[in-house]
């Protein structure tokens, strides 16, 4: 499995993909491209004001217990009043 795993990262590395995301054990993991070699952060230049280590686990969990449906609703809600909340911020 290990190996499998490294592998898929050996050809990311090749691909020059510039964010993997990894969810594994009720955590999710960003690792960033820097040069030729991925390290770990918190925060997704993709979704820079998202906590995405934080809504994605709660989200995949929350999916688990009520469904897939309701936690898709429940996460675009989410985003919504996210996206709602900055505009407003912006705007005063």
């Amino acid at each position: 499995m290990v190996t499998l795993q490294l592998s898929q990262i050996s050809a990311y590395q090749a691909l020059k993909v510039p964010e993997i995301w990894r969810y594994e054990s009720k955590n999710l993991e960003i690792s960033l491209l820097q040069g030729d070699q991925y390290v770990k952060s918190l925060i997704s230049p993709t979704f820079p004001t998202f906590s995405i280590t934080e809504l994605i686990p709660r989200f995949v969990e929350m999916a688990r217990t009520i469904g897939m449906s309701s936690a898709l609703r429940a996460f675009r809600q989410s985003v919504r009043e996210q996206i709602s909340c900055r505009a407003f911020n912006l705007h005063n």
